[in-house]
């Protein structure tokens, strides 16, 4: 096997011998996950460099049937939290020496997008923020690619998923609403077919009820700045309208404080405490200050990754549904800052 190397070919024979090496010590110095000692290691990588000798991967992975790619799907990256998951989603995944081929689909419907990735025959696939159709999933389990979702759970027993533990932070945000004396308590939905905005609601209405106390109105902002907008609109038209809105991301609930604030002359959080769900950048500025969920992104991201390399390596097991706690983050937009 030969690679392209600074000055023309070289092959990892070459590698050998300016190290003093076998080459079977080369290939495993340049495998995650292989064991070779570290003098071993220092003289391959030396004479790696001065040869200009990089590993071609493509040609390893006809003899080791592993691309060392990780296939990843995302949604709506206009969204910051999206945005910032992915990019330490990727981050991850190249510190244990795997790369990543990321494609850009819907919520609900990638069954494209997923059988182009999985022609590249990508030893996983990720999820995130978006779902994998019976079809699909069924497909990825024939070829034996191991599944693992992140920020989303699926009802399949072939896939692992790393979420918040969304029905527990949204009863602490309840708890926290109800504190404050709030009687006209709404909801303000996403995506409605997700798990995220499902599980959202399903805890904030248990809390309530537990505590004797009916919601108050619901609307759908679809987990969008805009649609967040015209859903804060029909919930603060209502005759009796709300003095508290939960909204399920952040991205709804800053589109509610500017429309309370500009458009009905609501003092927040006097006449209107907002909640959201992100902890996004956003929620600490000046002119927001919003209370927010923080679903704990770097602990989800870090145990999606060990279940991606647990799974590659073929010691993970598949169906599993991780529960990641979040820490509810209080600000001016409840008065509890």
């Amino acid at each position: 096997m030969s690679e392209q190397g600074g000055g023309g070919r070289v092959s990892s024979n070459d590698v050998a011998k300016l190290a003093g090496v076998s080459r079977s010590a080369v290939s495993r110095a340049f495998t995650p996950g292989t064991y070779v000692s570290e003098e071993t290691r220092a003289k391959v990588l030396r004479a790696a460099d001065l040869l200009g000798y990089r590993p071609n991967m493509m040609a390893r992975s006809l003899i080791t049937n592993r691309t060392h790619i990780v296939g990843v799907v995302t949604t709506h990256l206009d969204n910051p939290f999206y945005a910032t998951l992915l990019q330490r989603l990727i981050d991850e995944i190249q510190k244990i020496g795997m790369a990543t081929l990321t494609f850009i689909a819907d919520e609900t419907s990638n069954d494209e997008r997923i059988s182009q990735l999985l022609s590249y025959r990508v030893d996983a696939l990720v999820l995130t923020n978006t779902s994998l159709s019976s079809k699909m999933s069924a497909r990825c389990a024939q070829g034996e690619t191991p599944v693992v979702a992140i920020n989303r759970y699926l009802e399949n027993d072939t896939i692992t998923s790393v979420t918040c533990d969304n029905a527990a932070c949204a009863a602490e945000v309840a708890d926290l609403l109800l504190k404050l004396k709030r009687k006209r308590i709404a909801f303000m939905a996403g995506e409605p077919d997700t798990s995220s905005s499902r599980d959202r609601e399903r805890g904030f209405r248990r809390r309530l009820s537990e505590r004797g106390v009916a919601l108050h109105a619901s609307a759908i902002g679809n987990y969008e700045h805009e649609s967040g907008v015209r859903a804060a609109r029909e919930l603060l038209s209502r005759p009796k309208r709300p003095d508290a809105i939960f909204c399920a991301n952040d991205l709804m609930a800053l589109a509610t404080i500017d429309v309370a604030r500009k458009e009905f002359g609501l003092d927040v959080p006097r006449d209107l405490a907002v909640v959201g769900f992100d902890n996004s950048d956003a929620a600490s500025w000046p002119t927001y200050r919003l209370t927010s969920v923080d679903q704990n992104m770097a602990k989800m991201v870090g145990l999606a990754v060990d279940e991606i390399a647990a799974a590659v390596a073929g010691t993970h097991s598949p169906g599993r549904h991780v529960l990641v706690r979040g820490v509810l983050v209080e600000r001016e937009s409840t008065g509890t800052s």
